[in-house]
């Protein structure tokens, strides 16, 4: 059975992509959840994960003596170690597709990522809006996933026909447009609401609720928990 090591579900977008894969794949594994306290070389949470892989980071996954780290590097070997789950498309242009989606959203969007983290249990609406009006990138790189959303074969389908990689990838995005009400388009909002309602993300949410932590270096925009608490 697969390890999945992973970091805090109401912060860890990397963590969040390869739990639902699994998850919403049916495919067995043992979570074992590092809990965020720094980043720095002597911290716990370093100390613990550098048993595991030489970067230092979440997720790994561990299966018996392979060991595997990088979100997308996971998600395209359980793909290849479980062909029967379809976890890419068997469409040879939809595969090119998905595997092109996700491949942007692992190495781009940086303005996203840095002005807008993942936070399920706020609600920062108010910060969305005040970023909204000031960062013209920001602005740029949500119409791109937007257009991206919008490219999907079908109004009720996922990203490149039934679930697949990229959604697991862009499933953490719909995490941030929620939490910070960054506006897209009508069909976008209806793949949003496609993706939570998937139970593995109805669940992550769940968890990353009960989570009930404060890491200050995850929260660039609350100075407690309390503060814009999403209840």
């Amino acid at each position: 059975m697969y390890t999945l090591f992973i970091g805090n579900k109401n912060y860890s977008t990397w963590s969040m992509r390869p739990w639902i894969l699994l998850k919403q794949a049916g495919i067995d594994f043992h979570e074992h959840l590092i809990q965020f306290d720094s980043f720095e070389p002597d911290s716990q949470f370093k100390t613990e994960i550098l048993k595991l892989n030489p970067t230092g980071k979440v997720p790994t996954l561990v299966d018996a003596d392979i060991t595997v780290w990088d979100s997308l590097a996971i998600c395209e070997y359980v793909a290849e170690q479980q062909p029967e789950k379809k976890l890419l498309p068997q469409d040879q242009k939809l595969r090119a597709r998905a595997r092109c989606i996700s491949a942007e959203m692992h190495s781009s969007f940086q303005n996203l990522r840095n002005l807008c983290p993942m936070n399920i249990e706020a609600d920062l609406t108010h910060i969305g809006e005040q970023l909204w009006a000031e960062h013209e990138q920001l602005r740029a790189e949500v119409a791109r996933i937007d257009q991206i959303w919008s490219e999907r074969p079908s109004e009720d389908s996922f990203l490149c026909g039934e679930f697949s990689i990229a959604d697991a990838f862009y499933a953490p995005v719909v995490m941030r447009f929620v939490c910070f009400k960054l506006p897209v388009s009508a069909s976008s909002q209806a793949y949003m609401q496609k993706i939570l309602a998937l139970p593995s993300v109805r669940q992550w949410i769940a968890d990353a609720k009960q989570e009930q932590m404060f890491v200050p270096f995850d929260e660039p925009y609350r100075q407690n928990r309390e503060m814009y608490l999403n209840k």
